[in-house]
């Protein structure tokens, strides 16, 4: 009995050592992606407020800082120099983290269940479309101008 406890115990160490250290990478490498962004990174009330300013919609990604799929977005496709154009010239971009409160109420109030979900707001924080998840930055910058042209007032 001695015995099995110790190799159990084993096991789980090793199992959140493995946990914690893939984490960490992961969350290193995610930081790193965010950086390397050419555009503003806001809080979700910051950009409300600069978009109502400016007369553009709000682009609000869900993401968590350790998720490869959301590492792939920003690096693939955000990281791209014509989507980040696009972005700057028609959005007003906000990031919110799942670790985070503001995460947390952000994918309460649209019930939002996995990431990365990247939501087109009104300045008023009304859910106006959902982007399709695509990694490919044609794709995604034909989708950012559908959604421009279809829910700018006119």
């Amino acid at each position: 009995m001695n015995k099995l406890f110790k190799n159990v115990a084993i096991i789980m160490v090793v199992v959140m050592v493995f946990y914690f250290g893939n984490k960490g990478v992961q969350t290193y490498l995610g930081k790193q992606a965010v950086s390397d962004l050419s555009f503003t990174v806001h809080s979700l009330d910051e950009a409300k407020k600069i978009a109502k300013s400016e007369g553009k919609l709000v682009l609000a990604d869900y993401s968590a800082i350790w998720c490869p799929s959301c590492r792939k977005l920003d690096t693939q496709v955000f990281a791209n120099s014509d989507i980040a154009k696009k972005i700057n010239k028609d959005f007003v971009y906000a990031r919110l983290d799942y670790d985070t409160d503001e995460g947390a109420a952000f994918a309460k109030k649209y019930a939002l269940v996995g990431f990365p979900r990247v939501l087109v707001l009104n300045t008023d924080g009304d859910k106006l479309a959902e982007m399709p998840l695509t990694f490919n930055p044609i794709e995604y910058k034909a989708n950012l101008t559908t959604v421009k042209v279809t829910f700018t007032p006119k």
